[in-house]
């Protein structure tokens, strides 16, 4: 069952595409899809994408080609594929994630770039301002790495004496700083212990989880990085064999077996990205589109997994979620 609303997005449809543009109409305008993740973990989130282009009067092989870069998790791949993108020339550049924005800013500053971002764009330099984004770029600002507070709570509501927390991070993801200052925060204020875990690969992460394994653990948070995303069952996976709480950032987790997530759509987020991309297209300036921000959030639980570990949820957090997967 579901409530929910954020930013007014709903999400995709089911759609297929190619990789890199084929049998493009001349005059066709192109946009330059550069993903931080894999072609298989986005395909849920570019049909949203393309929801809202079609929204906007654009549909892909009719009145426009996308060409699709993935970095499959490995952002040092980002700038290579960026710079690729941007000597092609396309249209404009659709950056999912953090790296891909990061990346995309750095090879120009003349491509329109719409961006889908969970760090604040303005202290990472995207954009000068929210409402005035100056400049080449804009987008939406998913507030992922600012939400630690309430999933530090939301553990605590789970397990009311739990004095130490795991937490897995990506030391090479820009959303990391900002994200595991609000969690040590939160943690500090309600008297809890954070013990970070760092990984980047998925050797890294099965690393983590055996370190996790020894230590005494009463909950683990998940980090928001996109690369978490594309290894999401692998952590959840990790997760279920400790037997612990677990609160996650996004509702793909909670899908893939998570207890709990909680934070923005990406699914809605990436709806009004293609929305702004179509808006660019028509001749629209980033510059003159402001950074948009969600106003709610999904909280999502999954029964069969509480059920599951034996975790009895409170009724009144219980009443709360949005969706409950059973």
């Amino acid at each position: 069952m579901r409530r929910r609303d954020v930013l007014s997005l709903l999400g995709g449809a089911a759609a297929s595409w190619p990789v890199s543009a084929r049998g493009q109409q001349p005059g066709m305008p192109v946009i330059g899809f550069l993903s931080s993740l894999s072609k298989p973990r986005t395909l849920h989130l570019i049909a949203a994408f393309n929801v809202g282009l079609g929204e906007t009067g654009f549909e892909e092989g009719q009145s426009v080609t996308i060409d699709y870069r993935f970095a499959d998790g490995q952002y040092d791949r980002l700038a290579a594929l960026a710079a690729q993108l941007a000597r092609r020339p396309v249209s404009l550049i659709a950056a999912a994630g953090p790296p891909a924005a990061l990346a995309a800013k750095a090879v120009t500053t003349t491509v329109p770039i719409v961006f889908v971002v969970g760090f604040d764009p303005v202290a990472d330099g995207l954009v000068a301002s929210f409402n005035r984004p100056g400049g080449n770029a804009t987008g939406i600002f998913l507030i992922t790495a600012l939400l630690g507070q309430k999933r530090v709570e939301l553990l605590r509501e789970l397990s009311p004496h739990a004095s130490t927390i795991a937490m897995l991070v990506n030391p090479s993801s820009p959303d990391a700083p900002p994200e595991i200052r609000d969690v040590e925060e939160a943690a500090q204020a309600n008297k809890i212990s954070i013990n970070r875990f760092n990984a980047s690969t998925p050797a890294e992460i099965d690393a983590a989880f055996a370190s996790i394994a020894v230590e005494r653990i009463d909950g683990f948070l998940c980090g928001s990085d996109p690369f978490f995303v594309i290894q999401r069952e692998q952590v959840v996976d990790q997760v279920a064999r400790l037997q612990i709480p677990a609160v996650y950032p996004f509702r793909e987790f909670a899908a893939s077996g998570g207890l709990i997530s909680y934070g923005t759509s990406l699914s809605g987020a990436y709806r009004q990205a293609g929305l702004y991309a179509g808006r660019m297209l028509k001749g629209a300036k980033p510059s003159d589109l402001p950074v948009l921000q969600p106003t709610t959030f999904e909280l999502v639980l999954n029964l069969k997994t509480a059920q599951a570990l034996h975790i009895e949820i409170p009724a009144t957090l219980h009443a709360r979620t949005d969706e409950v997967i059973e």
